[in-house]
């Protein structure tokens, strides 16, 4: 097994997130030790896809969502297809598979009033802490970036002067996304107070933690949850949804669909389209109104 190196090659080269590197890792062990227990195989490398489709199916017994065995299986091909590309083996197990149907997962986005109230209405406190969550939520919003870009993003990454940041996404791609002037000025309010936090090592990065080190994923999502608690009764609150809500709402307004991709930082059209959905409701609205035939 040449695990070491796949880990090394998805978390160095690919930059997958620490938390994408770690959830291969388990799936893949957890693979090896299927085929250790059941069929006494200490090398998975070299297994044939009959006992793949046999761990599917002891998954699929255990009762885990289809949902989740496509992701473990994800995991595999991955691995596999790492070790083509390294001549470790000749054919991947996984060339022919076909992942187990699921139900499509709708995600509901806030709503543009939700997010006015929070930005606008909602009491962020007057120091450090109070800056950086409003600049967290404020960034999320009106760029769609990923946790993990927010989490990365540093201070030579925006420019002040052509009103844009660059944002080092999956795959190391880069991408400019403007930033709007509200948004400018809530960065430049946090950085007032930032000035002020004694900055460990961590200095080059955008987003500090209040004892000076780089934020980190978890503090993220409590900060939105935090929040949003405040103005939503969605049982779904996170980064994502932001991310989520972003997309939604330009297509409401508009927006070009490959825009939106560019921005989102998604290297396929399908990727974008999954928030479509959101929108035909918006465009029924409009449908209705303008139509002449609505009226009769």
């Amino acid at each position: 097994m040449v695990l070491d190196a796949f880990i090394s090659y998805i978390g160095l080269e690919k930059n997958y997130s620490q938390h994408t590197v770690h959830a291969y890792t388990k799936d893949i062990e957890a693979f090896a030790a299927f085929c250790l227990e059941q069929y006494d195989i200490e090398d998975i490398d070299f297994v044939d896809y009959g006992i793949i489709r046999s761990w599917v199916v002891d998954l699929v017994n255990t009762h885990i969502s289809n949902r989740s065995v496509n992701r473990k299986i994800a995991s595999l091909k991955s691995y596999y297809k790492f070790l083509l590309s390294i001549e470790q083996i000749q054919v991947n197990p996984l060339a022919k598979h076909k992942a187990l149907k699921t139900s499509k997962k709708i995600e509901v986005p806030f709503s543009e009033s939700e997010m006015q109230l929070l930005l606008n209405q909602i009491s962020f406190t007057e120091d450090f802490e109070g800056a950086r969550d409003k600049l967290v939520i404020e960034l999320l919003y009106a760029t769609g970036i990923r946790r993990a870009e927010l989490i990365n993003l540093k201070v030579a990454d925006v420019q002040i002067a052509s009103k844009t940041i660059k944002v080092l996404g999956k795959r190391n791609k880069e991408r400019i996304i403007p930033l709007l002037d509200t948004t400018l000025e809530v960065y430049q309010n946090y950085l007032a107070y930032r000035s002020d936090i004694k900055i460990t090592k961590d200095t080059a990065f955008v987003f500090l933690s209040k004892s000076g080190n780089k934020i980190y994923e978890t503090l993220v999502y409590r900060i939105i949850n935090r929040y949003f608690r405040e103005v939503s009764s969605k049982v779904k609150k996170s980064p994502h949804i932001l991310r989520h809500t972003f997309a939604t709402h330009l297509l409401n307004k508009g927006a070009d669909l490959n825009a939106v991709k560019e921005l989102l930082g998604h290297s396929s059209l399908a990727s974008t389209q999954v928030y479509t959905h959101n929108s035909i409701a918006e465009l029924k609205k409009v449908h209705a109104l303008a139509h002449p035939r609505s009226k009769e």
